[in-house]
């Protein structure tokens, strides 16, 4: 009888062990599928960042929600390019520089550089042309590979030490 227990907890190991084999399998195919959806956010997010330093505006709604919100608040996409426009009027040499970029479907996590010179009130601060480096912690979520919600902290401190 002890080999037939043998045999029979050999007969349970493959079968566990190909179950696992087949959860693997099942979940490597998913992280691929993962991976491509990951490549893509980011390469559609690099897209979007060129779009604004461009300031192609009729070119933001293949990139932004027609109901996104930010910071908490719907604003829409008419509403999202009407504050992108005034930042670009207020800010005239505003570009957005990437310096961190992560993504993990349907996030994008970014920490965008700035160096620029505000006309005139920036963020509450009286910068009046003064040439002011700072950077922004920005996460999005996506939907059907477009902007859907956008969550944004200036480091307003770095702003007030230049001034």
């Amino acid at each position: 009888m002890a080999g037939g227990n043998d045999a029979i907890s050999g007969i349970l190991f493959l079968a566990v062990e190909f179950q696992l084999v087949l959860l693997c399998s099942r979940d490597l195919v998913k992280g691929q599928a993962i991976a491509v959806n990951k490549t893509d956010l980011t390469n559609v997010y690099r897209d979007y960042i060129a779009c604004l330093n461009k300031q192609d505006w009729p070119k933001l709604e293949q990139f932004v929600h027609d109901d996104v919100y930010y910071n908490g608040q719907r604003v829409g996409l008419s509403g999202y390019r009407e504050m992108l426009e005034r930042d670009f009027n207020e800010i005239p040499d505003l570009y957005f520089n990437i310096q961190l970029l992560i993504s993990d479907s349907p996030y994008v996590a970014s920490r965008l550089g700035f160096a620029c010179t505000p006309k005139g009130k920036f963020l509450g601060l009286h910068v009046n042309g003064k040439r002011v480096s700072f950077t922004e912690n920005v996460f999005y979520q996506f939907r059907e590979e477009k902007i859907e919600q956008v969550w944004s902290v200036i480091d307003k401190a770095a702003i007030e030490a230049q001034l």
